[in-house]
């Protein structure tokens, strides 16, 4: 299907994306994420060809190779603490197959992000699980509480205040935010109507690992794991559990999945936005370029990335503000080995 002519200006007079050079028709399965998280890839792999695997147990374990592993320091614990110093995770899976979603956001002291996200699914009949609460249901399933805070993450967050908190997610306060660690009040001055985005969200704060699983018989899910922000304020919840916003997978079209400024994100719901354009039948390229280009309009500066498939395995990327390529593993059975392929970012 022919884009719009709107759209069509668009894209030509916003060159925000250069995407893999064609659509490659690939066989199923498939499993692709954000970056180049290759080892959390081939454990998904493993587990969907084999006899006991399944869609679902394949995005769990993928992501949950990617906790364990604490991933570019952006997954799992000991990560992007928080301004108290404290390690928060958000994770969310979802099945295509039903719509069935579970997610958990601002989780404290476990360390199985993804691994609770499945337990809200599975175990409810809620959709979003948060903070204190979020933990309490964890332990009443069985799950070991433990410090998420390590040396390292200590010493990132020691070291960001005695940098007067710089940078921080404040603003419309006193004292400055850009001057002091707070704490903080509403500012007295005439509210400033400016655009409230992280300006320092880059390829060294991509904070999420996205994965999309399609098994051999075209059932699908996706999920995302992350400890979010670095420096965040305490409560902060981000993209990646959103459905819509950090993943969405629908077994009509395929999948998307999200990885970059998730304030941002959520406020436009990209991985959403490229499954309906998938629906309209444009390819998986053009469908996450079309998804970023709303937040592009807005927010010119903004860094953020889509993995896009479609039901048959086809898949592309693109990404907006990132220095360079943005990176993306795939494994299928044309690729006999995990294959991190890359697409530029404007």
């Amino acid at each position: 299907m022919a884009a719009p002519n709107d759209f069509r200006i668009l894209i030509l007079l916003v060159i925000f994306s250069t995407s893999l050079s064609s659509e490659t028709s690939h066989r199923l399965p498939l499993v692709i994420n954000t970056w180049a998280f290759t080892n959390s890839t081939q454990a998904a792999w493993n587990n969907v060809i084999s006899s006991s695997g399944n869609y679902l147990d394949a995005v769990e374990i993928g992501c949950s190779v990617c906790e364990i592993l604490q991933c570019d320091g952006s997954v799992g614990f000991g990560g992007s603490p928080d301004e108290r110093g404290e390690t928060t995770l958000d994770a969310v899976i979802m099945d295509g197959e039903t719509h069935d979603v579970g997610g958990v956001g601002d989780l404290r002291r476990i360390k199985q992000a993804i691994s609770v996200a499945r337990s809200v699914m599975k175990h409810t009949k809620h959709t979003l699980l948060v903070g204190e609460s979020a933990t309490q249901f964890s332990i009443s399933l069985g799950f070991k509480e433990t410090d998420l805070r390590t040396a390292e993450s200590i010493s990132l967050w020691k070291k960001w205040k005695s940098s007067n908190c710089q940078p921080n997610f404040w603003h419309n306060v006193r004292p400055d935010p850009l001057k002091s660690c707070g704490p903080y009040s509403p500012s007295t001055a005439q509210f400033e109507q400016s655009l409230r985005y992280n300006k320092h969200t880059d390829e060294r704060h991509h904070d999420t690992i996205g994965m999309i699983v399609i098994d051999d018989k075209q059932r699908i899910a996706g999920g995302t794991s992350t400890n979010g922000a670095i420096h965040k304020i305490p409560g902060r919840v981000g993209d990646s559990p959103i459905a819509g916003a950090g993943v969405y997978v629908d077994s009509d079209a395929g999948g998307a999945a999200a990885t970059g400024d998730g304030d941002l994100m959520m406020r436009f719901l990209p991985s959403f936005r490229a499954v309906e354009y998938l629906k309209q039948g444009y390819t998986p390229s053009e469908a996450g370029r079309m998804a970023i280009l709303p937040i592009i309009k807005k927010y010119p500066s903004f860094s953020g990335a889509l993995i896009v498939t479609d039901i048959n395995g086809n898949f592309g990327a693109a990404c907006h503000g990132f220095d360079g390529h943005f990176p993306f593993s795939v494994r299928n059975p044309e690729n006999k080995a995990v294959k991190v392929f890359q697409v530029q970012c404007s």
